[in-house]
Parts: C-alpha cells; sequence; structure tokens
C-alpha cells in the first residue's frame, strides 16, 4: 500500500503542476477545457497500453491524469458504463455528476461567503 501511494503521489505532483502550467498558457476557461479533454484522450490510450493494473498504472491514471484532471476519470467511467451496456446507469452517473457537483460548489460559495 504505501509503494503505491507513492506512486500515485509522485504521479499527481507532474500532473498537477501540469495543469498549473496550462493554466499560464491558455486564457480562462479553455485552459480547464483544454485539460479535461487532454487527459480524457489520454487516460483512453493509457487504459487501453497498460493491461496490468500495476505501479506504472497507478502513477500515470491515479497519478498524472488524476492530479492534471479528474474529468478524465469520470470520462472513463461514463464509457466503461456505456460498453458494459448499463446505458441508464451512464445517464444517470453523467447527470448526478454535474448537477451534484454544481450545487456542491454552490453551497460550499455560499458556505465560505457565509464564514467571511
Amino acid at each position: 500500500m504505501t509503494i503505491s501511494l507513492a506512486f500515485v503521489a509522485a504521479g499527481g505532483a507532474l500532473g498537477s503542476v501540469a495543469r498549473y502550467l496550462v493554466s499560464h498558457v491558455v486564457p480562462f476557461p479553455w485552459g480547464t477545457l483544454a485539460v479535461n479533454v487532454a487527459g480524457s484522450f489520454a487516460i483512453g490510450i493509457v487504459f487501453v497500453a497498460i493491461a496490468s493494473r500495476g505501479p506504472g498504472y497507478l502513477f500515470l491514471v491515479a497519478g498524472v491524469l488524476g492530479g492534471f484532471t479528474t474529468f478524465s476519470a469520470f470520462s472513463l467511467d461514463t464509457l466503461r458504463l456505456i460498453e458494459g451496456g448499463r446505458f441508464g446507469m451512464a445517464i444517470s452517473y453523467v447527470t448526478a455528476s454535474l448537477v451534484l457537483s454544481i450545487l456542491a460548489c454552490l453551497a460550499g460559495l455560499v458556505t465560505g461567503r457565509g464564514l467571511t
């Protein structure tokens, strides 16, 4: 478990730095879109290319791409549901992810503003 966490942490550091750099090169909000699209593309390649779910997978998927964008994991989860024939679950997952995340962000903004 400890070695797995080290792989995830090392990859996460690289992914987070990459996201930060993109946000300084590509203007808001297009930098976020670029990161989400690039991360989603990359996770598709990595998922197919790395058959084992060992250290390399942890480093790249949970680490680098997780630090770069969690939207890539959302995209992969959605497509895996669709490929598994679970279309209703995929639609529910996408809808719930978008609606609940936006509502949670709103709640966080309201709460944060109330604390200041």
